[in-house]
């Protein structure tokens, strides 16, 4: 009777040492480097310059397998701080990095400024 209990005790002492001992190390391998984490406003702009700057709304919907509605509030987000414009096209959007417009997108006064 003993035996066991001495016997339980001893795995009982196993169970919680691996315990806290499996999170800590598996954590420190499993940690991510800043390379690998891109934020979404990141990943959409690296995925307009892999593009020539620029991509319809419904390709980067497509390139990055989120919802619509995400990218556009994404879009939306990044076009009001300057990272993007978004030009209609008949019923989509071209969705440019800053310079990479198509020139007849420009009113006159920007194309003279160039």
């Amino acid at each position: 009777m003993a035996g066991m209990v001495a016997l339980a005790v001893l795995g009982g002492i196993l169970v919680a040492r691996n315990r806290y001992e499996e999170p800590a190390s598996a954590a420190a391998d499993s940690e991510p480097s800043r390379e690998e984490f891109v934020t979404d406003r990141e990943r959409v702009q690296q995925l307009l310059r892999e593009n020539g700057g620029r991509m319809k709304q419904s390709k980067i919907v497509d390139s990055v397998d989120w919802s619509k509605a995400k990218v556009s509030r994404l879009l939306a987000d990044l076009e009001d701080d300057g990272r993007i414009t978004k030009l209609r096209l008949g019923r989509e959007n071209l969705v440019c990095l800053p310079g990479h417009e198509p020139t007849a997108s420009k009113s006159p006064e920007q194309v003279n400024d160039d």
